[in-house]
């Protein structure tokens, strides 16, 4: 094990999880990541092998037949996935929301429905709250939900934007308007837990989704929208059986998420450090190793302090999750920081490349394209800057 992105007090168990996942990485992920990317190809191996491994069900309570492990484990997993292939990464973050979503939020009867079947990747989450118009401003969201007569059912009219696993989920917690008279915005919101098949077209009556968006980077995975036209789902598929607490219960998935998120950049970031140190020692210019050159030699070493910084934020993010305590600003902060270094590393990485880093031959040109989607991805870094910033002042207010 490299010396960088190490994790100090950590279970047996935790171990052997983090061991036989990056055994799995270096054998399944890295060999086939850029072909597959270049292709724009679901990694359907890929994903029967992480099915294999329990990783669907990493965080999933015992009781529903998952493994039960902390955020800090699907952290540190993700971290070794996303140094394969981020978007592999991807495939489970949006599964893992929805999950911590129903433990925290569902209904018993949410639970033993839905999660047994979660754990063994059968049944795969999603969730989707941002729509065309609205990017950052979840408050603008336009998609209603309207209780019919009779109070069983409800009428669903919208369009959802960037699903990640749009096609390939068959579970998706979606926000929407749910008019309840409240002054508040935010208490008008519900979240729907909404079952469908895989696949694109229109899935069920009224429920359609549209093929791929084509991206610059993020290959492989699906990124589509979500279409409701007319599409009635019954009211026990209120997320915690109550309207009106969409938005919390999004607010809290969207924070493990950043940790989620941090935690690719620090993949990612340490996958970029891999090839350019590799590279700077075998490359020769002017009768010597480039790393030989201070330049050069200098760039690693601001790389390598990235990468490790990154981490262990990211660590402290997790455990303080872990431990039931308030983490918003830690995770804005480790989200932040692993993002924006992680593009920074990848950048330095792809100049020691020089003219080869701009080859599809070498795995540097995809990562280029992966880095900048962390910078946006749950909450830009832009966002991240504002909750970090009030949370700050909260903390240091003038008495």
């Amino acid at each position: 094990m490299a010396r960088l992105c190490a994790t100090e007090d950590l279970t047996e168990v935790q171990s052997d999880i983090l061991s036989t996942v990056r055994t799995f990485v270096e054998d399944r992920i890295l060999p086939v990541a850029t072909e597959l990317e270049h292709r724009d190809e679901y990694p359907t191996d890929i994903v029967e092998g992480m099915k294999d491994l329990g990783l669907f069900g990493l965080t999933i309570p015992e009781e529903y037949g998952g493994l039960g492990e902390s955020l800090l484990t699907y952290a540190l997993v993700v971290e070794e996935i996303a140094r394969g292939w981020m978007s592999v990464s991807g495939i489970v973050n949006t599964h893992f929301i929805v999950a911590y979503m129903l433990m925290q939020h569902g209904t018993e009867e949410q639970k033993q429905h839905y999660l047994p079947r979660m754990a063994t990747g059968e049944v795969r989450g999603a969730f989707s709250m941002s729509e065309p118009g609205c990017g950052s401003d979840v408050a603008a969201i336009r998609t209603k939900a309207v209780l019919a007569e009779g109070g069983q059912t409800y009428r669903v009219d919208g369009q959802k934007m960037w699903l990640t696993n749009g096609g390939s989920s068959t579970l998706v917690a979606v926000l929407v308007r749910t008019e309840l008279g409240d002054a508040s915005v935010y208490r008008n919101m519900t979240t729907f837990l909404v079952e469908k098949p895989a696949g694109f077209g229109e899935v069920l009556p009224g429920l359609t989704v549209p093929g791929k968006i084509e991206k610059m980077g993020y290959k492989g995975v699906d990124t589509t929208e979500l279409l409701f036209d007319g599409f009635e789902i019954g009211a026990e598929r209120v997320l915690g059986g109550e309207p009106g607490k969409g938005f919390y219960q999004m607010m809290d998935g969207v924070e493990v998420g950043r940790v989620n998120v941090a935690a690719r950049g620090c993949g990612v970031a340490n996958r970029a450090f891999e090839l350019g140190v590799a590279y700077a020692q075998q490359r020769e210019t002017f009768g010597k190793k480039i790393a030989e050159h201070q330049a050069v030699l200098f760039r690693l070493a601001e790389m390598a302090t990235k990468v490790e910084a990154a981490h262990q934020m990211m660590v402290r993010a997790a455990r303080k999750k872990d431990a039931g305590e308030r983490n918003d600003l830690e995770a804005g902060m480790a989200k932040y920081l692993a993002s924006e270094y992680c593009s920074q590393v990848v950048e330095d990485s792809f100049r020691i490349h020089g003219g080869y880093g701009f080859s599809k031959e070498y795995e540097i040109e995809r990562l280029y394209r992966e880095a900048p989607m962390l910078l946006i991805g749950e909450g830009t870094a832009d966002i991240q800057r504002m909750i970090i910033g009030r949370r700050v002042l909260e903390d240091y207010r003038l008495r």
